[in-house]
């Protein structure tokens, strides 16, 4: 039954959200993305640096990763449902994070407290730019430009796939593999992307495929931001008004809705220095307004999920 499938699909995807935020991240000897990590830089290694090297490695990647998630679900189907649940949720809680992300940028805000030199070196490991000499409130700045932006990519994206792909005959596993997918072509971005000299060439298909995967998501997280600050009685206004002037001013084609709706509701104004300026705000950037990006976020990502149970809620009781 159709009703059957999308409570089961809705139990995955609650009881992912569960273990994400009560247990955290699988320990890193078995978690997915490290294995993705480690086969996208021997391929990368291995392969001349050309845009048909970066398709390669985008084709091998995501059926290598689909392949292995459809085995293991398929399996598990066989043996036990309830198994399969616990699997699935397990599986799809590997391909978003909002535990990790908000533990890491509450790490950079406690460094920051306690040592500037700190914060520059653990800011180091998240931004492409130069930390050595940031002062504080571009510390503050990166921080929360890091965790409004990844609000899209660790959250929204992966959980938005699943619950659209949920929808379609086979659903149930499809739903998982669409996830896992995103995650492949994510990390892919994160370890690819970038406009170097060594990369413009082999990362052009794998940014181009993540800034395809994240286009409605990046948009639907924006205008989640500003209901979160309508909620938090931040400035809703401002961010409206902040997103639909910035957005579009940075490089990526995403990035800029997320991160320009925090900045307006949280009256601040967020600078790349020579990339980008988000914003007109006038607060002063201080470790105290990473607190408030954190509780946007937090809300940001609450009502997202509460979205996607209450549709799935509606479709299963119109389907009983």
């Amino acid at each position: 039954m159709i009703s059957e499938t999308l409570i089961y699909i809705l139990s995955i995807i609650v009881i992912s959200v569960i273990i994400d935020m009560i247990i955290g991240e699988v320990p890193d000897k078995i978690h997915p993305v490290i294995f993705m990590g480690n086969m996208i830089s021997k391929l990368k290694d291995i392969l001349p640096p050309t845009k048909f090297s970066g398709l390669l490695i985008v084709l091998t990647t995501i059926f290598t990763f689909s392949a292995i998630t459809v085995i293991i679900l398929m399996i598990t189907s066989m043996i036990n449902t309830l198994l399969f649940i616990v699997v699935a949720s397990i599986i799809l809680s590997t391909t978003f994070s909002i535990n990790y992300l908000i533990q890491t940028v509450k790490g950079i805000q406690n460094d920051l407290k306690e040592d500037i030199n700190k914060a520059r070196k653990s800011m180091s490991y998240l931004v492409s730019r130069n930390t050595e000499e940031l002062t504080e409130s571009r510390i503050t700045s990166a921080a929360i430009e890091t965790l409004t932006e990844n609000i899209t990519d660790s959250v929204v994206s992966p959980l938005f796939y699943t619950s659209i792909f949920g929808l379609f005959p086979y659903g149930l596993i499809t739903s998982i593999v669409v996830a896992v997918i995103y995650r492949v072509s994510n990390t892919m971005d994160a370890m690819l992307g970038y406009k170097t000299k060594e990369l413009a060439q082999i990362g052009y298909i794998p940014a181009m495929l993540d800034d395809i995967l994240n286009y409605i998501p990046a948009r639907i997280t924006g205008l989640y931001v500003i209901l979160a600050a309508f909620i938090l009685r931040y400035d809703y206004k401002q961010s409206f008004d902040v997103m639909k002037k910035y957005a579009r001013k940075t490089p990526s084609p995403n990035s800029g809705y997320s991160m320009s709706a925090a900045a307006g509701a949280l009256n601040i104004t967020l600078v790349k220095e020579g990339v980008y300026k988000l914003g007109y705000g006038d607060d002063e950037l201080t470790s105290d307004k990473i607190t408030e990006a954190i509780s946007l976020t937090k809300v940001t990502s609450l009502l997202f999920i509460l979205t996607i149970v209450f549709v799935y809620i509606i479709l299963i009781f119109l389907l009983l």
